[in-house]
């Protein structure tokens, strides 16, 4: 097959589902809404920047990379159209103003407050987009186009009109937090679920809210964890190595900074936790030098017990899971977290927000504890009880294990997931 894909580029979720394509020697095409330089093979790569995407990349410029391997179709130059006979590879450019310093970004804008003005002003971008889009599907000829949440990729596939059969993901805040925003969003979202020839949720709640915001109820779908599942291979349980914290307990929170997490939840429990445990770590990847982050842990006088550490690679995740005794997901939007999945795999015990979503993995008191997303004292109560109950968090941990295997394995879904591609394409 010729698969298109419409992501985050960056995302390690996109990307764990896209590699699985990619081993099972499909062509592979990706059109990222943010700038980066993913490290996988693909027969071609663009950057299609929307809803101010451009401004939270690395890079600074708008870069199209081809593979050195030849392509049936011509390549695409700084305007759209051919250049020349080359087909064994190139690196275009388009100018771009180089984005502002992430740092610079955050400090003045809150993650709350960015989030709101891409739901205001991002869909004013997303008509030019969709010709650029447009006019890549016109050389690629793809067999299908994967579009990797509604937004913006949903929105900027459905507004190109593909004639090739349009799938498209919901991720866990889609239809709860971007659609209703605003009524150019509700617009969008409707706009892009009718369009769409077939639907994957990564819950079974977003199917059913799927139909509600116009995804017609005879058209397929396909509910599977949004990264594909977990590699089992690399999330699992290991033995111990000293991370250079000195702790007797260590809690995990892998969300980092998003609308919809809400730390302030967690990081107020911390000091009610830490009365009665003082002994034990918090540690929060994806975090570091976060100037929000930053003036909770100041506040509060809890440095000494939190480590703010930088992204991490999967493999480091991994390492760090399996260290962890706790992995607490405070969220109030949200499907399935595939780093909740990727905890459970590695033995940590899952404290996460009480939504309906969450309910369909964690079973309170039998595989996890569930607690209300704003309640700092109830989410302090569950980290103790977790630590003075060792018995409840072996228990679950060899219930989350089954769970993992048999509904969250990277090598059972992904099968599923090419067979559903070939069902759309035949």
């Amino acid at each position: 097959m010729r698969m298109l894909f419409v992501a985050d580029g960056r995302s390690p979720i996109a990307q764990n589902w896209i590699e699985y394509f990619l081993q099972t020697g499909h062509e592979v095409h990706l059109a990222s809404t943010y700038p980066c330089d993913p490290d996988i093979r693909l027969a071609s790569f663009i950057v299609i920047p929307v809803a101010f995407g451009a401004a939270a990349g690395e890079q600074k410029d708008d870069i199209v990379t081809y593979s050195p391997t030849p392509l049936p179709y011509p390549i695409l130059d700084d305007e759209g159209g051919k250049r020349g006979d080359d087909k064994t590879g190139v690196r275009l450019t388009f100018s771009l103003p180089a984005p502002p310093k992430k740092s610079l970004l955050r400090s003045l804008l809150p993650v709350g407050l960015r989030t709101a003005i891409r739901q205001r002003l991002g869909p004013s971008t997303l008509p030019s987009a969709s010709r650029r889009l447009k006019l890549l599907i016109s050389y690629v000829q793809p067999d299908l186009i994967h579009a990797m949440r509604i937004p913006y990729e949903g929105m900027l596939a459905a507004l190109a009109q593909p004639s090739c059969p349009l799938l498209i993901s919901v991720w866990g805040n889609d239809l709860t937090l971007h659609a209703p925003s605003t009524h150019q969003m509700a617009k969008l979202t409707r706009q892009a679920l009718q369009s769409a020839t077939a639907l994957h949720t990564d819950c079974v709640r977003d199917l059913r809210l799927a139909a509600c915001w116009g995804y017609p109820a005879r058209k397929p779908a396909l509910t599977v964890p949004g990264a594909g599942g977990v590699r089992r291979e690399l999330f699992k349980i290991k033995p111990n190595v000293k991370t250079g914290v000195d702790k007797n307990f260590l809690v995990i929170n892998p969300r980092g900074m998003r609308a919809y997490v809400r730390n302030d939840t967690f990081f107020q429990a911390i000091p009610a936790i830490l009365k009665q445990i003082p002994q034990m770590h918090f540690i929060c990847p994806g975090m570091a030098g976060e100037v929000e982050i930053l003036n909770w842990v100041e506040k509060l006088d809890i440095s000494r017990s939190v480590t703010l550490i930088p992204h991490l690679t999967r493999a480091d995740m991994a390492t760090l899971f399996s260290q962890s005794d706790i992995a607490v997901s405070i969220t109030e939007h949200d499907g399935t977290p595939n780093t909740l999945l990727e905890a459970m795999a590695c033995g940590c015990f899952p404290i996460a927000g009480d939504i309906e979503t969450l309910r369909e993995w964690i079973t309170p008191g039998i595989n996890g504890l569930l607690v209300p997303p704003g309640d700092a004292q109830a989410l302090a109560d569950a980290v103790i009880l977790a630590f003075m109950q060792p018995d409840l968090c072996s228990r679950a941990r060899e219930v989350n294990l089954r769970l993992v295997e048999e509904k969250a394995d990277y090598a059972k879904i992904m099968p599923k997931a090419l067979a559903f591609y070939e069902s759309l394409i035949q």
